[in-house]
């Protein structure tokens, strides 16, 4: 591995890691920036299907983190990174998702009682699309494949991107 191709594999990880900070501070502006104009994310339809374009994701995110509760009630826990560069500024990579709740909350309709009985939100596998722009690498698809405690799981694409 040449070290051209180790610094585009740790700054896409930078991009991931910090993609969890600023979603849990809800630090949106920061957050925002981390995707390209085009972006899209796949939750699938139980939270309203794709959503596309930088201010729908925001829209979407900050809907969808009212439920969570306020910075740092949820935290994402991201790990067992894959990254495949596949092009000079495009790249393709995997993430497991370890989503908790650090706070006592209800059962509502998207989430399980958290807190003390179980911290445990989610678990799932991020599959994500970068692209590099102006020479800062940006999230331009995310899919999460959720696990549990419900399995929306179908396949996850090859590791290359294809």
């Amino acid at each position: 591995m040449d070290i051209e191709t180790l610094l585009a594999k740790h700054e896409i990880m930078d991009l991931r890691l910090g993609y969890a900070a600023h979603l849990d501070a809800r630090d949106y502006d920061s957050f925002m920036d981390l995707f390209t104009e085009d972006a899209v994310c796949e939750f699938g339809p139980e939270y309203g299907g794709d959503w596309v374009g930088r201010a729908q994701i925001r829209e979407r995110y900050e809907d969808v983190m009212l439920s969570a509760g306020g910075a740092f009630d949820a935290i994402h826990v991201v790990t067992n990174p894959w990254i495949t560069l596949t092009g000079p500024d495009t790249a393709h990579g995997r993430w497991y998702l370890l989503d908790c709740l650090t706070r006592q909350m209800p059962v509502t309709g998207l989430h399980t009682q958290g807190g003390h009985n179980n911290p445990l939100l989610y678990l799932g596998i991020y599959e994500d699309d970068y692209r590099r722009e102006a020479g800062k690498w940006r999230i331009a698809r995310t899919r999460l494949h959720f696990l549990w405690p419900e399995r929306k799981f179908e396949a996850l694409a090859h590791p290359s991107g294809r």
